[in-house]
């Protein structure tokens, strides 16, 4: 049943007419590199149902405040009105939240302050909930989804999890989300050396037979338990020597240039792999992401050391353009880079699930 909003979300339905030209350029959100910062991740929970090894203890569960659906619905229209364009909802895991599709509906009348395009908007998912909400995130004016899911082995998966019956939940999930219209849906696989890395021929195949885009990703050191080692990554070059074992591969071009994935299909166009590699070959150059946490907290960087208040400052009373100034002062600081693998390399002062997929 559809919760009934605040009166906060009134007056937000009219679609402002986007800026152009070289005053409009100007006001656009970017960082003291001169990047322009187009794409933001929303965390609504810290939550999650499962506790995937490369991310959990297995043992915490939510360590930090869930705010209002309206809240959320302000920080968007704020960044919206700067210059965001790609809005990416994650957690956690996002679809135990309750008022998300309050929350999609409203951003969805949204319009970008720098395009005439619409908003795209998405959700990272672990696929668990996804094929009986599947019907209503489309109706609600969900763009896109991707699918956390790191074994197309039963067994495997289970082990990742540590939730009996994992697999079945996710793949007809999957399933239930390309039949509702949110495909090519993308699903994405941490790969953990000497875990599942056997699973990379297994994924190839699986883009191909269920028509999905596969992404592997390196593992990043995000985890709660703070274990990880540069022995865990499975490199890219690794990646395409494998998959080039089950056919040729024939490199994509990429979509845009702050774009994390290098993309690739086989010699028969059967299939898509893209493959996000943080740790081997950075590419925070074009980085135009910034991300805020469930409770309120701008981070400017997903291995940033601290965090910035925009509720705190919300709740004193802070008008929208007062917000925007307070945005635009903090962005000027974003990082040039991570520094992975370098000496002096410090953790993020939160793990993954803490900050936002």
């Amino acid at each position: 049943m559809a919760l009934s909003l605040p009166t906060i979300f009134e007056p937000q339905h009219v679609v402002p007419t986007p800026l152009s030209g070289e005053h409009g350029e100007a006001l656009r959100l970017r960082d003291g590199h001169g990047r322009a910062l187009t794409d933001l991740r929303l965390s609504v929970t810290d939550r999650c149902n499962y506790r995937c090894v490369y991310c959990r203890t297995g043992n915490e569960g939510a360590l930090f405040t869930e705010l209002p659906i309206a809240v959320y619905a302000r920080m968007l229209r704020i960044f919206v009105s700067m210059g965001i364009e790609k809005v990416r909802l994650t957690g956690g895991e996002p679809l135990l939240r309750q008022g998300l599709l309050d929350l999609i509906r409203e951003t969805t009348q949204m319009q970008p302050a720098f395009s005439d395009a619409p908003l795209d908007i998405a959700i990272t998912t672990n696929g668990h909930l996804l094929a009986a909400m599947a019907k209503d995130l489309k109706a609600a004016g969900l763009s896109r989804i991707t699918v956390s899911m790191d074994a197309v082995d039963p067994e495997t998966f289970t082990r990742i999890t540590r939730v009996p019956g994992s697999f079945e939940k996710v793949r007809d999930g999957i399933r239930a989300a390309q039949d509702a219209g949110l495909g090519p849906v993308k699903v994405n696989c941490v790969l953990l050396r000497g875990f599942n890395d056997s699973q990379i021929e297994a994924f190839a195949e699986f883009s191909r037979r269920e028509q999905v885009i596969v992404r592997f990703i390196e593992c990043m050191p995000l985890e709660e338990d703070r274990t990880w080692s540069p022995a865990t990554v499975v490199p890219m070059k690794e990646i395409l020597a494998r998959l080039n074992a089950v056919r040729p591969v024939v490199a994509l071009p990429a979509h845009h240039l702050s774009e994390t994935a290098r993309r690739f299909t086989f010699d028969d166009g059967l299939g898509e792999i893209g493959i996000i590699a943080p740790v081997s070959e950075a590419f925070c150059g074009h980085c135009s992401r910034v991300r805020v946490t469930s409770d309120g907290k701008l981070r400017t960087c997903l291995f940033s050391q601290s965090d910035h208040d925009l509720v705190g400052r919300m709740d004193r009373g802070a008008t929208d353009e007062e917000m925007r100034n307070l945005i635009r002062g903090i962005v000027q600081h974003k990082e040039a880079r991570h520094h992975i693998g370098e000496p002096g390399f410090l953790k993020p002062s939160r793990s993954m699930v803490h900050i936002g997929g």
